[in-house]
């Protein structure tokens, strides 16, 4: 049989697991709502800026290649 003390700390042990279970729940969400986002437009971004960058260097080719 438990007694209540070991109650208590069966209690105090489930208090603390939904603590730790909503702290991870929590870390999930905020990397799927906000970290992955975010890295994901850095990385269009980036990717743009890289191509913009590919068709300026082209364009000037082009213009030398004329004259």
């Amino acid at each position: 049989m438990v007694t209540e003390l070991g109650w208590m700390y069966l209690g105090g042990m489930l208090v603390l697991f939904f603590f730790w279970a909503y702290g991870i729940v929590s870390f999930v969400l905020d990397l799927k709502n906000t970290i992955i986002p975010k890295t994901r437009q850095y990385i269009r971004g980036r990717r743009r800026l890289k191509e913009q960058k590919e068709k300026e260097e082209e364009r000037e080719e082009r213009e030398r290649q004329l004259y």
